[in-house]
C-alpha cells in the first residue's frame, strides 16, 4: 500500500545576490576578522546571525523585578468582563444566533 504521506521538499535556496558595503575603523575589522576564524562564517553570514540574534532579542519580552511581579498579578486576578460588553455580545447572539 503506497504511502498517502507527501514528500517534505527542502527549503528554497536563496541565492547571494545582493552587496552591502561597510566602511569600518581598524579595530572592528579585526574583531570581524576574529569572529570570522573562530566560527568560520564568511563576513556576511556573520553580519547577519548578529542581526538576526539582535532581532530575536528586540522581539522577545524580558520582565524583571517588579514588572515581572505586577504581570503575573494580572494573570492571577479574575476578570469578569465589563457590562457594555456582555450586552453586545448578547446583542450578537440574539443577532446572529
Amino acid at each position: 500500500m503506497p504511502s498517502t504521506r507527501k514528500k517534505s521538499l527542502p527549503p528554497k535556496r536563496e541565492y547571494k545576490t545582493q552587496r552591502l558595503e561597510l566602511r569600518l575603523a581598524p579595530s572592528a575589522k579585526k574583531v570581524i576578522q576574529q569572529a570570522m576564524s573562530i566560527t568560520g562564517l564568511a563576513a556576511g553570514d556573520l553580519a547577519y546571525e548578529g542581526a538576526r540574534r539582535l532581532l530575536d532579542e528586540h522581539q522577545r519580552v524580558v520582565l524583571s523585578g517588579a514588572d515581572r511581579n505586577t504581570f503575573l498579578a494580572a494573570i492571577e486576578r479574575p476578570n469578569n468582563p465589563a457590562p457594555r460588553l456582555v450586552q453586545a455580545l448578547k446583542r450578537h447572539r440574539h443577532l446572529f444566533g
